[in-house]
């Protein structure tokens, strides 16, 4: 195949080893550093991109999409509430629940815990728990059993399993000032979504065992409405509320954990620019390592100056041969990345087996495991910043080439 010379000429330099083993060394050691910087970019954000991907599938599996109050008391007609917000678009389901504070005894040990009343039936077309049971049932939440299921973290805390009795304490209106509600409940199930805040802290008991605890009567805290599509919830959410009218409140998931995803996000933009930085300091080293192979192909290009070739074409050569070794270092680097982000999981669990430790603790970090998710469209765009800086690397060194003098560079030849 014909090929135009500055391309010929400018790959053979790219293969040649017949001298300067020390420029060929460096040449490998500035392709590896793009390597490293691609691949370490795409690695991090594909584990950015799958955190907040698992984070958004657990929440999703515990939180409504949208819940609904009524201000400023409980909602006392959520029946009739109920019936109308079903026949709005997108409404899936709906489900109400009583939400409270209290403590938890079993021995001696004593945990603050968050309780939720569910009527679990209903409950099961509004979130996902049920499917996250790890024992026991979420049906076992009958009316008047005083059944209740823990979070597994908490029941660990406690010692308890399946079967136990503890005590649990609930504050009453602190206006009249009485003394604290006791209720003795028995443990029918555990549930685990991998979420510490909920695995440490959650109860779950049936809707009417929690009314009568609270003293809620016939109201409930609110409504958990499920959508079809999660993504709607703002815009549905500010349906709802102009449908019920002002004495009622919509909020969405977004913003019951806006703060969270807006660090996330922000996490994710200054994650790219440092990993940038690094892509970039491999690139321009490519300066050095061209102006080095300018100076060992003095006479080359004072030869081919001589045979007639203008100085466009010599620039044209020493951008081909710094652009191969971006290419190749940049597919290199995102193959390394992506394959990297597909098996990141299983390497972290191998490394933390290894060294006995573990990377995220579970009292601090909502998800205890690095999973990946591969956007292509950030290792497009990864790999096309890496070939860009790359290519203008090789301007100045391409130029400087261009300014050889081939009576100069040939004198002591």
């Amino acid at each position: 195949m014909i090929r135009p010379l500055e391309v010929f000429v400018g790959l053979r330099y790219t293969r040649a080893r017949r001298r300067s083993h020390f420029v060929s060394f460096i040449s490998l050691m500035a392709s590896l550093g793009i390597v490293l910087g691609v691949a370490a970019l795409i690695t991090v954000l594909s584990v950015m991109n799958g955190f907040g991907k698992e984070l958004r599938t657990r929440i999703m599996g515990v939180v409504s999409h949208i819940t609904i109050t009524e201000m400023p008391s409980d909602l006392h007609h959520w029946r009739a509430v109920a019936a109308q917000v079903g026949k709005q678009r997108n409404v899936v389901a709906t489900a109400p629940f009583i939400n409270g504070e209290g403590m938890i005894l079993h021995g001696q040990t004593a945990e603050g815990v968050v309780v939720r009343g569910v009527v679990p039936e209903e409950e099961k077309r509004v979130s996902d728990l049920a499917q996250h049971m790890r024992t026991g049932a979420l049906s076992d939440l009958r009316a008047g059993s005083h059944n209740i299921v823990l979070g597994a973290t908490l029941a660990r805390k406690l010692g308890v399993q399946r079967g136990d009795h503890l005590v649990l304490i609930v504050p009453r209106d602190s206006a009249h000032e009485a003394p604290p509600r006791l209720q003795r409940f028995t443990v029918s199930g555990t549930f685990f979504l991998g979420m510490y805040q909920y695995d440490h802290a959650l109860v779950l008991m049936n809707l009417a065992d929690a009314a009568g605890l609270y003293g809620m009567g016939s109201a409930v805290s609110g409504l958990r409405v499920r959508l079809d599509n999660p993504d709607l919830a703002p815009a549905v959410g500010q349906e709802l509320a102009s449908v019920l009218g002002q004495d009622y409140v919509a909020s969405d998931w977004t913003e019951q954990h806006r703060n969270f995803f807006i660090a996330l996000h922000d996490q994710k933009r200054i994650l790219f620019l440092v990993m940038t930085l690094i892509v970039a300091v491999a690139a321009f080293n490519m300066v050095s390592i061209l102006v080095m192979l300018v100076t060992d192909k003095r006479a080359d290009i004072a030869i081919l100056r001589t045979l007639g070739m203008r100085p466009a074409g010599i620039m044209a050569i020493f951008i081909v041969q710094g652009s191969v070794i971006a290419a190749t270092g940049t597919l290199a680097g995102v193959i390394s990345g992506v394959l990297l982000s597909w098996n990141i999981e299983s390497i972290v669990h191998w490394i933390e087996r290894i060294f006995g430790f573990h990377f995220l603790a579970a009292n601090i970090y909502p998800i205890t495991d690095l999973p990946g998710a591969v956007h292509w469209r950030d290792v497009a765009i990864i790999a096309g910043i890496s070939a860009a800086l790359g290519v203008l690397a090789t301007i100045y060194p391409a130029w400087r080439a261009a300014r050889v003098q081939p009576a100069e560079a040939l004198r002591y030849e």
